[in-house]
């Protein structure tokens, strides 16, 4: 019915582009988007944690309606269990407290806060600008061998081999950094 509104001229393209992003059908994808508003905006570490482990969850389960229930079971061990808990582990370590004075710089940066702001509705704005100039007639045929163990073994050992490392560095190094902290915290 937005399509055929669209047609008619009732609202522009790219206002029009904006409520179908925004109007979501399906009641998983609700939950996903309203989860993933949680990890940005709650101000409790833990709070954010628990919300992401969430929508990592659910995201499985569209991974599941995908028919790729082996990446849905990576995501699950990979994702909402090993590294969240990695997360959960830095944050309890770094024992973020509201007393602490220091520790409370991010209320004080409004600048910082604006130009992020600004960057992500001009990123918002290029993507629907995109996708409303973009026909999306049929969706996309997904292969047979989407998600099975084969292909994403074959992927991330050849194309995404240095991505894949390279990440694994980063989350020692956030791991020893949180460790040094929490040391020079208790000195």
């Amino acid at each position: 019915m937005m399509a055929a509104e669209t047609q008619g001229g009732r609202y522009p393209r790219l206002v029009q582009a904006a409520i179908d992003a925004f109007s979501l059908p399906d009641l998983r994808a609700k939950i996903l988007f309203t989860l993933a508003m949680l990890v940005v905006f709650n101000n409790s570490p833990i709070g954010s944690a628990v919300s992401l482990i969430g929508m990592m969850l659910c995201l499985a389960a569209v991974f599941v309606l995908l028919q790729a229930h082996f990446l849905a079971a990576l995501q699950v061990i990979i994702y909402a269990g090993a590294i969240m808990v990695l997360f959960m582990f830095v944050i309890m370590l770094l024992n973020l407290s509201d007393d602490d004075k220091e520790w409370k710089a991010r209320d004080r940066n409004l600048f910082l806060s604006v130009t992020a702001g600004l960057l992500i509705i001009g990123v918002l704005y290029k993507f629907l600008d995109i996708t409303s100039s973009t026909e999306f007639n049929s969706p996309a045929k997904v292969p047979d061998s989407f998600g099975t163990v084969a292909e994403v073994g074959r992927a991330l050992f050849t194309d995404f081999v240095l991505p894949f490392e390279v990440a694994s560095i980063l989350l020692l190094v956030a791991m020893i950094g949180a460790v040094v902290l929490a040391k020079s915290k208790v000195d």
